[in-house]
């Protein structure tokens, strides 16, 4: 195992950021892929004939199977590596896209919403995977931070060229072009990644300081430990930030946002595409500010980046929401600031799950985080599209500021509920550390 380390002993070769950087322009690709619905949310409706229930549809299955592939997918990945599950990923959401470009019915849009949550959910564990085999250990948390950063720039794709494309041609070649781009990537996988270098004969990780070979695992625990990951409150406790921290961001740029701000706010298509990408380019500023700020703050991430995050997003919207009138656009960008902070805060989350969990757990307390804001990025989205049927203002044609209003207050319960959670589990933790004594029975 000494030859082993050799490769990486002078830090990571050429043929290493080579395969990450095709690996990560894949994940470009895939978070492009995931927001194609963000800016053209508008001209969906029209397409299909679609109301708000059955648009936020599209993102509910898309999303909802994306959550449940995680624990497939790492499997498949323990045993076939990287290489061929990101090929195989790449592959579906082409034809997921390649289905939304020539779908004559909301059924075949539905089903093709499918193919794209499962292949985007092998693209990150992919690149993940490829980091710990690929690179020194004591680099991954670096390697990682900087793929979330750069694969962020997919949702800018998906806001502006993807609008533009589609406004100057037409619905099929937008989509069908999106569709081509990706088989070029799953060529382009299949030829350049490797699972690990030539050198080694299984998927490890290698600390160059400390010479320790870790073998790289990607399940998810079922049964025991599932249950032992969550009978912690460290783990509920990370399981409630994430719920709670990024669905209002995700159900605004994933769907909503674009419909509120041009139908709802009466902005133009490149005042919207201005507002969804400053809350893209604040996030991706502000992960290494909140990832720095957690490291510094651990006995205090909860009240001092997590709450405060949760606060900004509520009281954004509540301005905005009873603002008279239109609100003016310097109001729509401080919310998408706000909005921004849910991102880089959630993270956190994954903190709580690594402190508090031992290493042979850590997987399924990440994936028990993973779920809770998932699940509430599904409510939301879905909560609004209803709460805008029920209100007769369910399409295009229909669509009023004051539904819009009304239909975005159904996330102040979904916060409300998080935050008691998240201040009950922090003390929960806390008594469990010892920091903190337990109330006396009455």
């Amino acid at each position: 195992m000494t030859s082993a380390r050799r490769p990486l002993a002078g830090g990571p070769s050429w043929r290493a950021w080579l395969i990450w950087s095709v690996a990560v322009a894949g994940y470009v690709l895939a978070v492009t892929n995931r927001s194609s619905l963000s800016a053209v949310g508008v001209d969906a409706a029209d397409r299909f004939g679609a109301d708000a229930s059955t648009l936020s549809l599209f993102a509910v299955i898309q999303l909802g199977v994306y959550g449940g592939m995680q624990i497939p997918v790492g499997v498949l990945l323990d045993r076939f590596g990287s290489r061929p599950i990101m090929t195989v990923g790449m592959v579906l959401m082409a034809l997921g896209q390649l289905g939304m470009a020539i779908s004559p019915s909301v059924g075949i849009a539905l089903v093709a919403r499918v193919l794209l949550g499962a292949g985007d959910a092998a693209i990150f564990p992919g690149v993940i995977r490829l980091i710990a085999t690929w690179f020194p250990a004591q680099r991954a948390p670096v390697m990682v931070q900087l793929t979330g950063i750069v694969g962020q720039a997919g949702q800018l794709v998906a806001v502006i060229p993807l609008a533009a494309l589609l406004h100057a041609t037409s619905w099929t070649i937008t989509f069908g072009s999106i569709a081509g781009l990706g088989l070029v990537f799953a060529i382009l996988i299949a030829l350049v990644v490797r699972n690990h270098p030539p050198e080694l004969e299984r998927d490890v990780s290698i600390n160059t300081d400390t010479g320790a070979i870790r073998v790289v695992t990607s399940t998810v625990d079922t049964g025991v430990g599932i249950r032992a990951a969550w009978a912690h409150p460290g783990t509920r406790l990370a399981f409630w930030s994430h719920f709670t921290t990024p669905f209002a961001g995700t159900a605004f740029v994933l769907l909503w946002g674009m419909p509120f701000l041009t139908v709802g706010e009466g902005r133009t298509v490149a005042e919207a595409a201005g507002i969804l990408s400053l809350y893209v380019v604040v996030g991706m500023a502000l992960g290494p500010i909140m990832g720095g700020l957690s490291q510094r703050l651990p006995q205090h991430r909860s009240r001092a980046l997590v709450l405060p995050s949760v606060a900004a997003q509520a009281v954004a919207w509540a301005v905005v929401i009873a603002f008279p009138g239109p609100a003016p656009l310097w109001l729509l960008f401080a919310l998408a600031v706000a909005l921004a902070m849910g991102g880089p805060a959630s993270l956190i989350a994954f903190d709580h799950a690594r402190t508090h969990n031992p290493a042979q757990r850590l997987s399924t307390a990440t994936g028990v985080t993973n779920a809770g804001g998932f699940l509430a990025a599904l409510i939301a989205i879905y909560l609004i599209g209803l709460a805008l049927d029920l209100q007769g203002a369910g399409t295009p044609d229909t669509y009023t500021l004051q539904a819009f209003r009304i239909a975005f207050l159904t996330q102040f319960p979904l916060w409300a509920i998080g935050a008691f959670f998240i201040v009950r589990e922090r003390r929960r933790t806390l008594i469990r550390l010892g920091l903190v004594s337990p109330r006396a029975p009455r």
